[in-house]
């Protein structure tokens, strides 16, 4: 079987240097919060070219943290994509502020002129949680110009973005503030949960950084209500590791996307747009098949595994349906989700194995109904 992602196959490929990291770990005796955690900080901001990181448990965390940083809470609202893992979703309302979603484009991230149009409607919006989907980056330029002229905080979700660019500027130092996750599939993977929330304010630095250990600017001392929210050393070790691999892990995704669309190139099925300004990272390959349910059983029985990201828009889930979070229709978000499936991708994807899912894939819509 051909996986769809293979995160075993990430960490087999550097495994001497993050077996060395981890035993260097091991036997410092320092398991949170300490040197390792404190140098993946500085050279990921150094990646990023923005002035501080904050290592914490997951994208999720980041996200709240980053949302408390900026005061967003009870009676505010957060715009956002409903195509997009609930995550982002879930960590606005965890900070007691409900989201307003937001309808996406051709680049299946947010639609800058659907955004102009919420805020406009939705005075009560604090901040736009902006989602760079698939590995690719939504339009920041007219995003925050948007967002300006409402007056409203921009924070960068860029949890399947890592490396990601436009106009030579990285996904995650647009905004306000920037949210990464680490989960081990991502194109910058730790061996569990992990994240990261960056910006170029000290002051926000600051506050998130008091906010993800209960509120402490002295040790057991709370100035305020924070959480448990703690980047650990192992992790922050592998991460030092790949985060050294990681342009070339993200040029071989493009090498396998090459392949892809030579493959691919005479399917009636509908390959992912890249926009020409951005540096697409592709997190995932995404295409789109009006037959997709019986595209997927058919490889799958063929040995190729698939995977839909996502089944269910969020407004379009039991917990998150409330019309109040929708203030327009999400007419191309709707149209999207039943035609939605994601191939196999990952940078140690060899290029046999590409042809071996296209011919796949061609041989099952060659095949009648």
């Amino acid at each position: 079987m051909i996986p769809q992602s293979n995160p075993k196959a990430s960490y087999l490929a550097h495994k001497q240097e993050i077996d060395e990291a981890v035993s260097r770990v091991l036997e410092s005796g320092w398991y949170i919060l300490g040197k390792e955690v404190e140098a993946f900080e500085a050279e990921f901001a150094d990646y990023l070219d923005v002035e501080h990181a904050i290592g914490v448990a997951s994208g999720t965390d980041a996200i709240e943290l980053a949302l408390r940083a900026l005061g967003v809470g009870i009676g505010d609202a957060v715009a956002t994509v409903s195509h997009t893992a609930v995550a982002t979703v879930a960590a606005i309302l965890r900070c007691g502020a409900e989201p307003r979603f937001i309808d996406v484009g051709e680049y299946f991230t947010m639609n800058p002129e659907s955004l102009a149009e919420v805020l406009g409607l939705c005075p009560n919006i604090k901040a736009v949680v902006v989602v760079h989907l698939y590995g690719q980056m939504a339009d920041m330029p007219v995003i925050l110009e948007s967002a300006k002229k409402h007056n409203v905080m921009v924070i960068e979700d860029c949890a399947q973005a890592h490396g990601a660019s436009l106009k030579g500027k990285k996904a995650g130092s647009w905004g306000d503030i920037g949210c990464f996750s680490f989960y081990p599939t991502k194109n910058l993977g730790a061996l569990g949960d992990a994240g990261a929330v960056v910006t170029k304010d000290d002051k926000l630095a600051e506050h998130v950084r008091i906010l993800r250990q209960y509120g402490w600017r002295k040790r057991y001392i709370s100035d305020e209500q924070g959480v448990n929210s703690r980047l650990d050393e192992i992790q922050a070790a592998v991460l030092r590791v790949k985060l050294k691999h990681l342009d070339s892990d993200n040029d071989k995704r493009r090498e396998v996307t090459v392949s892809y669309r030579e493959y691919l190139k005479d399917t009636p099925m509908q390959l992912p747009k890249e926009n020409p300004c951005i540096k697409h990272v592709y997190h995932q390959f995404v295409i789109q098949s009006p037959k997709r349910d019986l595209l997927a059983e058919r490889l799958r029985a063929a040995g190729v595994a698939t995977a839909i990201h996502y089944p269910a828009a969020v407004h379009q889930q039991p917990a998150y349906s409330r019309s109040v979070y929708c203030p327009l229709d999400l007419v191309v978000t709707e149209k999207i989700i039943p035609m939605i499936l994601s191939l196999p991708m990952f940078p140690e994807l060899a290029i046999q194995n590409v042809r071996n899912v296209a011919d796949a894939v061609l041989n099952a819509c060659s095949i009648g109904d």
